[in-house]
Order: structure tokens, then sequence, then C-alpha cells
């Protein structure tokens, strides 16, 4: 194929009927239509909510810390105590929601 020079930069003809600024604003704004696309489906489908579930049934570790800011050894202190009961699944730690309710309302 001929290469063709236009204002000293060489420009490869194209094989289609589109003017080529035309051409690559279609390419962008299919682009822009894909990803918006991808992130409403991302958005939709990131749902960790059970429908009809007005509580967290089970806490990790990491979430009862948080939630009274406390330490990980503090909360092995209540295991230890009793004040905490743990339930294992698998290799991980949870706590029951309402043993975490009645932890707050003693410390209320």
């Amino acid at each position: 194929m001929k290469e063709q020079v236009k204002n000293g930069t060489i420009i490869t003809p194209m094989l289609f009927p589109y003017d080529p600024e035309q051409y690559w604003q279609q390419v962008r704004q299919i682009i822009r239509e894909e990803v918006s696309n991808l992130e409403t489906q991302k958005e939709k489908s990131i749902s960790y909510e059970t429908p009809g579930l007005t509580y967290k049934p089970l806490y990790k570790i990491a979430e009862v810390c948080s939630l009274f800011q406390i330490t990980k050894p503090t909360i092995y202190e209540w295991i230890k105590h009793g004040k905490l009961k743990p339930h294992k699944i698998r290799s991980r730690v949870y706590f029951l929601w309402q043993d975490i309710q009645q932890l707050l309302l003693k410390q209320i």
C-alpha cells in the first residue's frame, strides 16, 4: 500500500468509509458505554444483603473489634472470662448477634 504524506506526517490509508476523526469518536463512545455498563453490572452484582434479613446474624472478630473499639487480645480475654461465646465455622471464628447485643446492653 502506498502511504500518503500530509503536513510532514505519514498517514496510512484506512479501509473503511468513515472519516478517521469520526471513527475514533464512535470508538470512544462505544468504550464509554461499555465501561458504564460494566460499572452498573458490578454495582448490581455486589449485594451481600439477604432479602428480609434485618440484622447480621454472625460477626467476625475484626467487626466486633471495630464495634466495641477494642483490640483482638481484649476479645480473647472476653472469651476466656465467658463474656463472649465463639462459634467456629471451619477455620473462622464468629460471634452471634444476640451475644453482642447482650454485651452492648450490659455496657450501657
